[in-house]
């Protein structure tokens, strides 16, 4: 498996793996695939990796900028993650989350924030802090990370491309 930034050529095989992979997903909303394809529309896809196996593409992970309400800058969402179901459960989605991580170090990012469950993402360093906050979604769900190990007191907000139908 080698993972590597996205090319134009992976667009449509991101597209279709994404909604491959949230098709049977328990809190799947069905626009995972539109977000990624909007992300990258509004030129948000801060970062765009894929798992390629064997010349195929196999995972992708994105990372976009939030916005924090106390004018906090440097912050990132991860996701959507997505693996092909017939990879899943072998390390590839935890390779890709990895990776970004990594990427996000290297930016000197502020932190990062997942909305997704504290099972899988807690044992990449993610934690439920009460200062920040995602209205609207289980306070359980939504996580976050820090590169100093400050956590603002703010309310956090996806990019637009999040909203779309």
């Amino acid at each position: 498996m080698w993972i590597r930034a996205e090319t134009v050529a992976d667009h449509d095989a991101i597209h279709r793996l994404t909604a491959a992979a949230f098709a049977s997903a328990k809190h799947a909303s069905g626009t995972e695939a539109r977000i990624v394809d909007a992300l990258r529309d509004a030129g948000a896809l801060s970062l765009s990796l894929v798992a390629d196996i064997d010349g195929r593409v196999a995972g992708h992970v994105a990372l976009s900028p939030v916005t924090l309400d106390d004018g906090s800058t440097g912050w990132y969402g991860l996701g959507p993650v997505a693996v092909d179901p017939r990879d899943q459960g072998r390390g590839v989605g935890s390779a890709l989350i990895r990776a970004a991580l990594a990427e996000l170090s290297a930016l000197r990012a502020a932190g990062c924030v997942v909305l997704g469950d504290p099972a899988y993402y807690t044992r990449f360093g993610f934690r439920r802090h009460t200062s920040l906050r995602y209205p609207g979604a289980p306070a359980e769900y939504f996580m976050a990370l820090s590169a100093d190990a400050a956590f603002p007191s703010a309310d956090v907000a996806y990019h637009p491309a999040f909203s779309v139908a």
